[in-house]
């Protein structure tokens, strides 16, 4: 597992943050304070507090450079 720190700070970048990690098979947990939600949730992203930037648990064991580029982006 690997976790990065994302910000995720209007409406369009959170949809298509989930476009672009839905193409990959791995489990994505977004951690904001006490609450785990799925990142591949666009409800449960939009309950999140969006002002602060967030944790992305990446629950992948290969190709997590693959990802990172992808997610380049969001990182803070």
């Amino acid at each position: 597992m690997k976790t990065v720190t994302i910000s995720l700070n209007s409406i369009d970048k959170v949809k298509s943050f989930v476009n672009d990690i839905t193409k990959f098979d791995y489990d994505f947990d977004l951690v904001s304070g006490r609450y785990v939600i799925d990142a591949k949730s666009i409800m449960g992203i939009f309950s999140l507090d969006l002002s602060k930037p967030i944790d992305l648990n990446i629950h992948a064991e290969e190709n997590v450079e693959a990802v990172l580029d992808i997610l380049k982006p969001y990182l803070v």
